[in-house]
């Protein structure tokens, strides 16, 4: 098994790969599934994953996006040094994707694209800009404007972080995903350095709103713009 750790923009989506191109993400892609899970135990999520990487590598199902929400966790991703994380009670999982450490729970709206980016003449660095730009659309749908920090992976508001990407990629097809902290509780940073930053960088959207956005209404955006970035079908 091949995992590729791509923790920070190394790669410019205008470098051309010589076996395909990257015009074109939709190119060959036919159906496009969307998944609501609600509150999902994060070993069940994971194990998930990986059946659906599996069988998207064989053709057996379509390109799918998974959106949950997380009880309590944290999970460390590759590039974790052992020096971020300061104390938890929560349950730790060691993963396969990019980036150091962080926490999920409840308020925050999570993604796991399970994408075959051959097919959809994508490279790595593309793909990341693309997660990117669903966060930065859906959060434009809240009159907020979000946007990329140089030489970082997620979203950023007012120079805080609200939303953080980390993937991996097994045969082409990607997993893992994006979290996008809604009503999160952002104490619960406090206890670890998320993707090696302050805890007090972390943002919500509830904070910037100065009120409890409602989870669907934000999921309906975040759906509307994964659809219009990685599907020929609106």
């Amino acid at each position: 098994m091949t995992i590729l750790d791509f923790r920070l923009p190394i790669l410019d989506s205008k470098i051309q790969n010589p076996k395909f191109s990257i015009q074109n993400p939709k190119s060959k892609i036919q159906n496009l599934d969307i998944r609501w899970l609600g509150l999902v135990d994060y070993q069940e999520a994971w194990e998930l994953q990986h059946d659906l990487v599996e069988k998207r590598a064989r053709g057996l199902c379509p390109d799918t996006l998974l959106l949950l929400e997380h009880p309590h966790v944290i999970t460390r991703g590759r590039g974790y040094n052992g020096k971020t994380l300061v104390h938890t009670d929560y349950p730790i999982y060691d993963i396969e994707r990019g980036g150091d450490i962080t926490y999920h729970g409840p308020g925050q709206l999570v993604g796991y694209p399970i994408l075959h980016l051959k097919e959809r003449n994508l490279l790595i660095g593309h793909y990341l800009r693309l997660l990117e730009q669903v966060l930065i659309d859906s959060l434009a749908s809240f009159n907020l404007s979000a946007e990329r920090l140089k030489g970082f992976t997620g979203v950023w508001v007012r120079g805080k972080k609200i939303a953080s990407i980390g993937v991996a990629v097994k045969s082409w097809v990607s997993y893992h995903g994006f979290a996008l902290n809604v009503t999160t509780d952002l104490s619960q940073f406090q206890s670890l350095y998320p993707c090696g930053l302050e805890p007090q960088q972390m943002t919500s959207l509830e904070r910037l709103l100065g009120t409890s956005p409602d989870l669907p209404t934000v999921r309906t955006h975040v759906q509307n713009a994964f659809r219009h970035h990685f599907s020929d079908k609106t």
